[in-house]
């Protein structure tokens, strides 16, 4: 399926935000067998950030049905927990930006989802559109964002901008 990525989900290599115990150094005889990355097959949409009155918008727009679908059915089993999103540069994370500051709402569209972040507070306010901020900069700029609930990935994508090819040529 070309509408999904694989996405290791113990993390999303966040130093921290993983599982317990996995990739933290143990002295002596490790008692436990190693375990291995926990990979999950997520959507692949195209992202668009917008401020809008007390945060920001994050629209997730997919261009294949069972993808829409999925997308839709994630937001709604884990809706109500953290928000946050992941940005990506070649696998290495460049930012993540959580949600903590606001109250996030995920909206159902025809072609995927719309999440709101708001808060009534002016500074949370201000700190939710810097977000909004860098996350289009970052994302504009080439960088793969993934949008996580409770730190579990419900679709990952790039800028629509990005998507757009210039037919004329540069002299």
């Amino acid at each position: 399926m070309s509408s999904t990525m694989m996405v290791e989900r113990t993390g999303m290599g966040i130093p921290g935000m993983g599982v317990p115990g996995v990739g933290t150094p143990s002295y002596g005889t490790p008692t436990t067998t190693p375990t291995t990355g926990n990979y999950v097959m997520v959507p692949r949409c195209t992202l668009k950030f917008e401020k809008c009155a007390g945060g920001m918008k994050v629209v997730c727009v997919c261009e294949d049905k069972m993808a829409c679908s999925m997308v839709q059915n994630l937001c709604t089993m884990l809706a109500g927990g953290m928000c946050s999103c992941c940005v990506m540069l070649n696998g290495m994370t460049v930012c993540i930006c959580n949600f903590t500051m606001g109250l996030c709402k995920c909206e159902m569209t025809d072609s995927g989802v719309c999440i709101t972040c708001t808060s009534g507070d002016s500074k949370c306010c201000e700190m939710i559109q810097a977000y909004c901020e860098c996350l289009s900069c970052l994302v504009n700029s080439g960088c793969t964002c993934c949008v996580l609930f409770n730190n579990t990935p419900v679709c990952c994508g790039v800028y629509e901008s990005s998507h757009v090819k210039t037919t004329g040529s540069k002299k």
